[in-house]
Parts: structure tokens; sequence; C-alpha cells
């Protein structure tokens, strides 16, 4: 579903210094299965999850997203694969402000030429929100706007879903609805997971769990560097 080789990528610091951010020798992730990447805010974790959905580029490296391999693709096929095969959940939600929670998932949809209503009710009644369908996000508990998060993700039956620290912003209670409710609706129509967190709770309920220092090489070649000097 997503192979990896050899991925790298670097950002100029404002001293134009270059800043290596991702070294990963390889990376796997099988059809329908669930991976949680474990790793300290600020290490690299977003920049891979948004090289993995083409919204940005690798300096080296390949990326194979469902056969298609993203340095051979255009922006605009990219985004085009991104709007029908990718899922994406933010920390921040990133839900429309000016729309209620049936419209946040049916514009969702619209990208991809889809307009089912009844596909936008039945996920929000997954996620227990169906008496909230006409609410805006300021008028739902931070708990609430996730779920609705998670519903929107997942109303075009993408095959593969990212989750960037999707319970970074909610108590533990919150914490296992949401997890709950995202893997398994995953399980439910066959989407691949990859979940990027700092809390060891919730890497604990993924049967793979990857630690983010073994999976990227930078911080190890760093050192070596360092040692040599």
């Amino acid at each position: 579903m997503i192979t990896v080789e050899n991925l790298k990528k670097s950002f100029h610091s404002p001293a134009g210094v270059i800043d290596p951010v991702l070294h990963i020798p390889k990376f796997c992730l099988e059809e329908k299965e669930q991976v949680a990447l474990q790793g300290a805010s600020g290490s690299g974790k977003t920049t891979f999850l948004h090289l993995l959905a083409g919204v940005l580029c690798a300096d080296a490296g390949e990326i194979s997203v469902d056969g298609h391999l993203l340095h051979l693709l255009s922006e605009s096929k990219r985004d085009q694969l991104r709007a029908g095969k990718i899922g994406y959940v933010f920390q921040s939600f990133n839900l429309l402000s000016g729309f209620s929670c049936l419209e946040n998932l049916t514009l969702a949809m619209s990208v991809n030429g889809l307009h089912d209503i009844d596909r936008a009710q039945a996920l929000l009644e997954a996620v227990g929100l169906e008496d909230r369908r006409d609410h805006r996000p300021n008028q739902l508990s931070i708990g609430q706007q996730q779920r609705v998060a998670i519903a929107r993700a997942l109303v075009n039956r993408p095959k593969i879903v990212l989750a960037d620290e999707p319970t970074g912003n909610l108590d533990p209670a919150n914490t296992d609805r949401s997890l709950g409710i995202l893997r398994s609706l995953c399980q439910q129509w066959g989407s691949s997971l990859i979940l990027v967190s700092h809390d060891p709770r919730v890497i604990d309920q993924f049967e793979t769990g990857i630690d983010w220092e073994e999976l990227n090489q930078v911080k190890k070649e760093q050192q070596v560097v360092a040692d040599h000097h």
C-alpha cells in the first residue's frame, strides 16, 4: 500500500544552513495494516506524513502509494491521488468553522465529485454525533470536534488514513473513545492506518508500534558525525 525507500528530506534554516530532518532507509505499510509511530514532538513525524500524502516533495528516495511513485506525479496528480486515496486527521482538527458538522463531511466528499448525505449522516452516527449534525465546530466540545474530524477523514472511504497526533488535545477518556472509533472504522472499511503520537498510552493500543528514532536515521547519523569531530 505504501513503500518508502531511502527517503531524505532537509530544510534550510533562516541562516541558510541545511538542516536534515528525515532519512528513512525503508518503510512499508501493508493493505489494512494499522501502525503507530512514537516519537517526540518536533522530530519530523509530521513532515513524514506530509511526504506520504504528497503535500511535500522528498529531496531523495522513493515513495510509492497504492502503486504510484509520487516523484513521478505532477502536483495536480498528487492532489488527485490524495483526494481519492488518503484521509488525514489533524491534531488541530482543521474543521471549517463556518459550516455545520454535516457540511464539513459533504464538502470533503465534493472534492471527489460525490454528494452522499446518507453516507455523511451514517458516519456522524458512527462517531456518536448524529444529534450534532447541524452544529458548527465552535458549538462542540474538543472531543466532539475530533470525532467530526475523524468522520471527515473517512467519508471518502480512503485506502489510507494518516493521523497526526489525533489525540494530542484530548483528555484520557476522549482519547480512548476517539482512538477506538478511528481504528474500528478503518478496520470496517479496510483502510490502512498510520498514526503518529508522542503518547505511550496511544502506542500501546496498536499491535505494531514503531520507535521513530529507530525508523528515522537522522539523529544517529548526526551523532556519528559529532563523534568524529
